[in-house]
């Protein structure tokens, strides 16, 4: 049975279960001839089809990023999607695989920004985790970067403060680490005791740099 044939739609299945196994099982075996059926899957014209394709590639992505690094493309294009699935599916995938494919994502980071503005949670929360990888990988990356994601820190919702700190202190260095927990310093008056907490952890995390 190919790789496809075993996604849920063509196991008649509206849970993703049958995806997750066919992810950990390509993954373990490192199987890129399965893994190119279902990444040229992204682009067929049964919509199940290509939601049930992505969400098997970014679980792989989870666990061996390296292995769908190569459609690093096909994601970018998909931000342009009207589905929202789609969307935020290819935000996931991206967001595994920002240490390796820095450099090609850093040319479409104005689409990526754009994405997240007008995108759902998840979209916003994966967006965060990208830019903050990307940054974090060049200089001159962080330099542009950087003063996004504090801008992001300072005007995103309260509840969502720690998480994205979380994400965007794997680019802090010795330069920037003042300005971050100065950011982080203004929120607090915004957050619940449980979400301070984390904060504080995360700006203590960010002083070891």
């Amino acid at each position: 049975m190919s790789a496809l044939n075993r996604i849920a739609t063509y196991q008649n299945r509206r849970d993703e279960v049958p995806n997750q196994e066919l992810a950990r099982e390509l993954a373990e075996k490192k199987d890129r001839t399965g893994i190119r059926e279902i990444a040229q899957n992204l682009w067929s014209d049964n919509a199940n089809v290509k939601s049930d394709c992505l969400k098997v590639l970014y679980e792989i992505g989870y666990l061996d990023p390296a292995l769908i690094a190569d459609y690093v493309d096909d994601f970018l294009k998909l931000l342009k999607s009207k589905n929202n699935r789609l969307v935020w599916g290819s935000m996931i995938a991206l967001s595994t695989i920002a240490a390796l494919k820095a450099d090609e994502i850093y040319v479409h980071l104005p689409e990526i920004q754009s994405t997240m503005q007008s995108g759902s949670v998840i979209t916003k929360d994966n967006g965060v985790k990208i830019l903050a990888v990307v940054a974090a990988q060049k200089e001159t990356y962080r330099k542009k970067i950087f003063p996004d994601l504090l801008q992001h820190l300072a005007t995103c919702r309260p509840k969502d403060v720690p998480q994205h700190a979380e994400k965007i202190v794997v680019a802090v260095n010795a330069k920037n680490k003042d300005e971050f927990s100065a950011a982080l310093q203004t929120r607090m008056v915004d957050l619940s005791a449980s979400q301070a907490t984390r904060v504080r952890k995360v700006i203590k995390e960010a002083d070891k740099h």
